[in-house]
């Protein structure tokens, strides 16, 4: 029996006062982290949470969100992680999709109202039974009226609690991501798989206690979830948390705090390398730094070499996605690295490249990137069809083309799938396009990743008007800014008589891409 929970209890044993997550001036040590989590654990049982349900989680890079997420795992209950950016409409569908009977939300700014929106969604979904608001201070009452905090629903827990005993295949975590058809989709990670991602991910960064991790990407994402949180926990690190990447603000936390790791996506090495910093050099930074890691798109090998050159710091770059958990290669310090792959698999993994009739190709000869192992998730939650499409005779299909090297090192080339990863985030063009063609404006969209220096991929909206309409192009991204998550909106517009197309009515946005 296995609760993902274990790289908690064990590091609370084996470190108690040693402090788990910084946040701003506030610390909290193992034997604190654990002792909340438990707290929420019991309160989950107390009430009704059973073992199997699902608890939404809506929460930025604060302490709470491992307390809360390692009191789910707990009390045997399944972690749902939402984008803090999501609107409501986006919210009230992965309560729904995801059965979710509780739902934890951070209160938020003025700027982005998490607990507003999230309230606004939780009232329109009445299988989600409870809401509860994190404030940033426990004993702040809620600053939504009639609803609990988190604060309350600790106050008189008992901070014991034995963790339920899991099934190695039990559901852990439901992670949202997409394809290009249809609404973002809940791949099922089990205890197991993210247990193991995490032990293999720390032998590969050689990981330990001594390490001090900065913790900037969102841990709603899975890339920080596996390869900063559950990573430092298991080794028994100090991990220092940032709610938004800020080049100075990262310059002055790794100096500060002595951070040795480091997590990020291509569009966060790009803004260290292009940061001018008054009160920082990158031999500051570098001091204690000993290792990078990048994920979640592709590393520009320019990118790389400028951080190389200037931080005197390698970055090993891997590959992985949700349905993955996440991690299925990586450029490996024990086995060497190649810049500008995603190195090689990593243990108990099985990759291989085949054609479109699902033959095996050669070194050196394009092919969908398949894998087969431990970290491949149960299926997608209540989607049997999808599940089917993806995972063939337990080989899950990438959907990504890659090349192999004589030496076994992949390199991803292009992708099947249209998704736009822009700064590190799936972005899932139909979603955009079924939403923009709302627009009373709009007669026909299709919505392409375009390069872009900063972000990696941009986003682009191709619209055909309807006749006799108009509309700004300020005012239609403006339009769709307000109705979908922040980092999905379309940053460019161009208006096209017609969109190119195939005899059979498909739309060719290689061409659009082209033009």
């Amino acid at each position: 029996m296995l609760n993902l929970s274990i790289l908690l209890e064990d590091s609370a044993s084996r470190y108690p006062e040693k402090a788990a997550f910084i946040f701003g001036e506030s610390s909290f040590t193992y034997a604190q982290l654990n002792g909340a989590a438990n707290m929420i654990a019991n309160g989950l049982r107390a009430n009704g949470i059973q073992v199997g349900d699902k608890v939404a989680l809506t929460c930025p890079n604060v302490p709470y969100f491992p307390m809360i997420y390692f009191g789910i795992l707990k009390a045997g209950a399944v972690v749902v992680p939402l984008s803090i950016l999501l609107k409501t409409d986006e919210v009230v569908y992965h309560l729904t999709d995801s059965d979710a009977k509780a739902y934890f939300c951070f209160a938020g700014t003025p700027e982005l109202p998490m607990a507003q929106i999230g309230h606004a969604a939780f009232g329109q979904v009445p299988a989600c039974e409870q809401f509860y608001t994190i404030m940033p201070n426990p004993d702040m009452p809620s600053n939504i009226d009639g609803t609990g905090t988190l604060g309350s629903f600790m106050a008189g827990q008992s901070p014991r609690f034995e963790a339920h005993a899991a099934g190695a295949d039990d559901t852990c975590v439901i992670v949202y991501t997409s394809g290009t058809t249809g609404r973002p989709k809940g791949a099922e990670l089990t205890h197991s798989g993210l247990l193991l991602n995490v032990m293999v991910s720390a032998k590969a960064f050689e990981a330990s206690a001594d390490d001090k991790v900065l913790i900037v990407l969102p841990l709603f994402h899975i890339f920080a979830m596996v390869l900063a949180m559950n990573t430092g926990v298991y080794a028994g690190s100090t991990s220092v948390m940032l709610a938004r990447f800020e080049a100075e603000t990262v310059f002055e936390t790794m100096v500060k705090h002595q951070i040795s790791y480091f997590a990020g996506v291509p569009t966060m090495y790009w803004g260290l390398v292009n940061h001018q910093s008054e009160r920082f050099s990158p031999a500051d930074v570098a001091k204690h730094l000993r290792m990078a890691v990048s994920g979640g798109a592709s590393l520009p090998v320019k990118v790389l070499e400028d951080f190389e050159r200037l931080f005197g710091v390698p970055i090993y770059e891997g590959y992985g996605m949700s349905e993955g958990s996440p991690v299925a290669t990586f450029n490996q310090k024990q086995i060497g690295r190649k810049p500008g792959s995603i190195g090689t698999p990593i243990w108990g993994l099985r990759v291989k490249l085949v054609d479109p009739a699902g033959n095996e190709v050669p070194v050196g000869e394009k092919g969908e990137l398949l894998y087969k192992g431990h970290n491949v998730m149960k299926g997608y939650y209540k989607k049997p069809e999808a599940t089917a499409e993806t995972i063939v005779d337990g080989w899950l299909h990438s959907g990504d083309i890659a090349i192999k090297d004589e030496d076994g090192f992949y390199y991803i080339v292009d992708r099947t799938k249209d998704m736009i990863i822009r700064g590190g985030l799936n972005v899932y063009p139909r979603e955009v396009e079924e939403l923009m063609i709302q627009h009373e404006a709009v007669s026909l969209v299709a919505v392409i990743g375009v390069p872009h220096d900063e972000m990696g991929e941009e986003i682009k909206a191709c619209v055909v008007l309807k006749e006799g309409h108009v509309v700004a192009e300020v005012d239609l991204i403006a339009w769709t800014r307000d109705r979908i998550a922040g980092y999905k909106y379309p940053r460019y517009v161009e208006f096209m008589p017609a969109l190119p197309m195939t005899a059979t009515g498909k739309i060719l946005k290689k061409e659009l891409r082209i033009g």
